[in-house]
């Protein structure tokens, strides 16, 4: 049976041999390797040396330090792809995750904006509803002529109803 520490809540030390990375940092590597991969400028650069290997391979039969069918150039490419490839990757998935999460925040924002833009519509409607059931100048004009007449006809039944002053 081995015998264990007491605190069981936090992971023992580092791992076997020490090594650690920050996955950040490699990332953040593997995208500059990857931009600069990109770049008409490393295809110039890369067309040189290959036309200047090739060339001085050919010409200086004395410095062949690479016999046809240029076994060393084509160790070069390959080692070169093994580890571009992935790294191009890496970095691909990376941006990856960068457009899944700015795709996520629109998604919030658009969502956000959608209901700004029904609440907005819901209390202009209101707002309509309010102005419509107001009175215009029109109805209100109408409306005292109305009542004018209505106080006038009473006070004249008043006057020919009420008896005369000090009779009583």
């Amino acid at each position: 049976m081995s015998r264990r520490g007491a605190d069981l809540g936090s992971p023992r030390g580092g791992g076997r041999f020490g090594v650690h990375y920050d996955p950040e940092a490699f990332g953040r590597f593997s995208e500059g390797i990857a931009r600069f991969l990109g770049t008409g400028r490393y295809l110039v650069g890369q067309t040189i040396v290959v036309i200047a290997w090739v060339a001085i391979n050919v010409t200086a039969v004395r410095l062949r330090w690479d016999p046809y069918p240029f076994i060393l150039l084509n160790l070069f490419f390959s080692t070169q792809a093994s580890y571009a490839a992935p790294l191009i990757l890496l970095a691909q998935n990376r941006q990856a995750d960068r457009d899944r999460v700015q795709v996520d925040h629109d998604r919030d924002v658009n969502a956000r904006t959608l209901a700004d833009t029904e609440f907005l519509a819901r209390e202009l409607a209101s707002v309509r509803l309010a102005v419509a059931e107001l009175a215009t100048e029109h109805d209100l004009a109408r409306e005292i002529g109305r009542l004018t007449a209505e106080v006038e006809g009473l006070r004249r039944r008043l006057e020919v109803t009420a008896p005369p002053d000090g009779a009583g």
